[in-house]
């Protein structure tokens, strides 16, 4: 059995950490030779987080100070052991079942990375849709859209979610991509260095549900800016 290493950045997620453990078990893995390591990563929380995961029979780290998603992402990375790693926030946002399609596409030696794409038809669309989730805010869906010619311009690939939070890749690429950022501007970094090494990430159609602000909806205006940053940072094109 191939171990797939789920790393789920957690920050005061005790109303939902233990809904998402749940059906992450659920998926039906094991016929296409998958077996799972979940890894919870609680960012110093001020809920129960850490508690309701540590129950549910999962790998727990805690960070004594709140280090941002893309650091405990680093520490979730760091602890894992699987082949692949697959990262999924902790809300529920995004579905687990999506594994099954992401892994297949990996298994079959379609991309080096995959990504789920929340605007992309099952089927596929080159360019992937333009409408948005009837739940997603229009400063979300425009942003993230934004951040898709943002990346076409430093990295030259267009890709249709480049802020999704459900990427899988082989442990060894993401140990070698020597990572540095630590807020959710990580997601950019990852995709920076990756495409400037010529590697080939290939997007899967995924479900998705967005939360509000009220809900817990962390991510916000501040971190469109730093992510142009972070693709300016990144951009170059590394020698074969």
């Amino acid at each position: 059995m191939t171990l797939l290493s789920v790393v789920i950045p957690a920050y005061n997620e005790e109303r939902f950490i233990g809904t998402l453990l749940e059906q992450i078990r659920q998926v039906p893995l094991s016929p296409i030779g998958v077996e799972v390591e979940l890894i919870v990563v609680d960012d110093c929380s001020s809920d129960r987080t850490a508690e309701v995961a540590a129950a549910a029979g999962t790998i727990v780290e805690r960070h004594a100070r709140n280090a941002g998603k893309g650091g405990a992402v680093r520490t979730g990375i760091a602890r894992a052991s699987g082949e692949y790693v697959i990262i999924q926030d902790a809300d529920l946002e995004y579905d687990p079942r999506d594994y099954v399609p992401m892994l297949e596409a990996m298994l079959a030696s379609r991309g080096d990375v995959i990504y789920g794409s929340r605007y992309l038809r099952g089927g596929g669309m080159p360019r992937g849709v333009t409408r948005k989730h009837p739940s997603q805010s229009w400063a979300a869906f425009l942003g993230g859209r934004s951040l898709s010619l943002v990346a076409l311009a430093f990295t030259g690939t267009y890709l249709t979610d480049t802020v999704t939070a459900l990427k899988l890749f082989r442990r060894d690429l993401l140990l070698d991509l020597d990572l540095r950022t630590s807020g959710f501007e990580l997601d950019h970094e990852i995709t920076a260095k990756v495409l400037a090494r010529g590697l080939r990430i290939v997007e899967v159609p995924i479900g998705y549900q967005p939360r509000s602000r009220a809900e817990g909806k962390k991510i916000g205006i501040r971190d469109w800016f730093v992510a142009i940053r972070t693709f300016w940072r990144f951009r170059r094109r590394l020698p074969p």
